[in-house]
């Protein structure tokens, strides 16, 4: 090659060399979904969602007689009403000891329970397992006669104690198998090396296993406070004083043959509903943590 076509060839080498490679042109996968085909389902179940939340806000806002579709002018009446003459306030504080106290009960026993099923191999232990699962089949009114026969012996018909052992109860089986897998997915071998340490197993559970469990401990004990929260039967079948009565049961009075008061119903429901929201907007990510680990197998 000569030097004049060697003067020539080399630019367009530099050239090559310092461009950068020209991406290939990406063809849409069968995976790959357009963006609107997203966004189109989700935006419709939004609005489906959305649409019976302001319109309770619309009922409990608005002022009792109005036909208005935007809450203005706005007015506190209705929730003043249920607060004060409809006892929403003593229903309201029952609720929470209900709420709170199956909690506790339903998170102790289904984590003593749930370590058991977990690190030990006992006789019967699949017939138990199964019998926990086929529990879950049975609806809660059929308990409804049985437990009431019960409360009845012992005199804890109209007591909160009551309903927040049927509560319990109801729970256990569920919250036992979701605590059981959840133990599984931690490495037994850090409860050995605790107990070369010197640990007992007590405290091994309670140092190294228990912060582990957090997220399981979280799902299981928000998914019990709600469904207690919520539950209407046993709190109507089992309550019979007003003053001991919770906010399911208020909703339902407020409710007659003759007539309904809208706005205080709606009212009721957003004092209801708010709790839940708030305790659900600060364990989000614990709980979708929880129940996700809860259910796969360790």
């Amino acid at each position: 090659m000569s030097v004049k076509e060697a003067t020539q060839v080399a630019p367009a080498l530099v050239r090559t060399t310092l461009e950068p490679p020209r991406p290939a042109k990406r063809h849409r996968g069968w995976d790959e979904v357009p963006r609107w085909q997203i966004y189109l389902p989700l935006g419709i179940y939004l609005l489906f969602t959305l649409i019976p939340f302001y319109w309770i806000l619309l009922f409990a806002l608005r002022p009792a007689g109005s036909t208005s579709l935007v809450p203005w002018p706005m007015t506190l009446d209705h929730f003043e009403k249920v607060w004060t003459e409809r006892s929403f306030g003593t229903y309201f504080q029952n609720s929470v000891m209900v709420g709170v106290a199956t909690l506790i009960m339903t998170t102790i026993v289904a984590l003593a329970g749930g370590y058991a099923l977990a690190r030990f191999d006992f006789t019967f232990k699949r017939a138990f397992m199964l019998g926990l699962l086929c529990s879950q089949f049975v609806p809660g009114a059929l308990l409804l006669v049985p437990l009431f026969e019960i409360f009845a012996e012992v005199r804890m018909i109209n007591s909160l104690g009551s309903v927040i052992i049927a509560e319990t109860v109801f729970q256990l089986p569920l919250s036992m198998i979701l605590i059981s897998n959840f133990i599984k997915n931690v490495p037994y071998s850090l409860e050995e090396a605790a107990w070369v340490d010197g640990c007992n197993r007590m405290r091994a559970f309670r140092v190294v296993v228990l912060p582990l469990l957090r997220p399981g401990l979280i799902a299981v004990g928000s998914f019990a406070f709600v469904h207690s929260w919520n539950h209407f039967l046993f709190a109507l079948m089992f309550l019979n004083n007003q003053e001991k009565q919770t906010i399911p049961v208020g909703l339902n009075t407020l409710m007659s043959a003759d007539s309904v008061d809208l706005g205080a119903l709606a009212a009721g429901g957003i004092i209801a509903a708010v709790p839940v929201v708030i305790v659900f907007a600060f364990i989000q990510k614990w709980l979708i943590t929880g129940f996700s680990a809860g259910a796969v197998k360790g």
